[in-house]
């Protein structure tokens, strides 16, 4: 799946758990922006690793803060 793809998954994934509809860039926190909580976090997180058959470690977690941040370790992940 190439990174456009990729993208436009997680954006679908995203929407249930956009609650204040915000609009989401490269840039948008998940703590600040879209206020996920830890419990949200975990949930979105299950999500993407479902969809896509990957495993992102708490370390990893950690380190994403941004949706493009995501966006590009799961295209990495994928690709390993």
């Amino acid at each position: 799946m190439n990174p456009a793809e990729v993208e436009e998954h997680i954006r679908k994934l995203i929407e249930p758990f956009n609650k204040k509809g915000i609009a989401v860039e490269d840039a948008t926190t998940f703590a600040g922006d879209l206020e996920f909580d830890s419990l949200t976090v975990m949930d979105f997180v299950a999500a993407i690793e479902d969809e896509f058959d990957i495993i992102i470690s708490m370390n990893q977690q950690a380190e994403i803060e941004t949706y493009g941040q995501l966006v590009s370790a799961v295209h990495k992940l994928q690709d390993s």
